[in-house]
């Protein structure tokens, strides 16, 4: 299974690739880690960003799109175009969408931690987030009941 973690952080979305096959994790090359928008974004602008992952997730044959939920409201609530950004990557045609909370990623991290620290996986440190959202729902999906 692959899959693409999302970490939407204002008008940035970051990801991070990630497989899982015969309970071996792999971080594949990919040839971005960040998508942004810019901040006075226009109809058109959403469209590019839209197709952009769109072909990324066709590129790498992604099976699923797995986006850290960000509050609504609070001191930690999320942009309006973070939204924007999350409506339409949820919005994609032909890949499933999940949102994982917070708290599931934590404990699923709790139940099976990662075991490679983050400067071995050779990704870049802004990426943390969408590796640990990746790595969560794959380690929820195989091994929580």
């Amino acid at each position: 299974m692959r899959v693409i973690g999302v970490e939407l952080s204002g008008n940035d979305a970051n990801v991070c690739l990630l497989s899982l096959a015969e309970e071996v994790f792999q971080i594949p090359d990919c040839r971005t880690r960040k998508l942004s928008l810019p901040k006075d974004a226009k109809a058109k602008d959403l469209r590019y960003f839209q197709k952009t992952f769109g072909q990324l997730v066709q590129d790498y044959k992604v099976d699923q799109i797995v986006i850290r939920q960000r509050p609504m409201k609070g001191k930690f609530a999320g942009g309006a175009v973070g939204f924007k950004l999350e409506a339409a990557l949820e919005l994609l045609n032909d890949v499933e969408v999940i949102v994982m909370t917070p708290t599931a990623i934590k404990e699923s991290l709790k139940r099976n931690p990662v075991l490679v620290p983050m400067p071995d996986t050779g990704l870049k440190m802004f990426q943390e987030v969408a590796f640990n959202t990746a790595y969560a729902y794959l380690m929820k999906d195989k091994y929580d009941l």
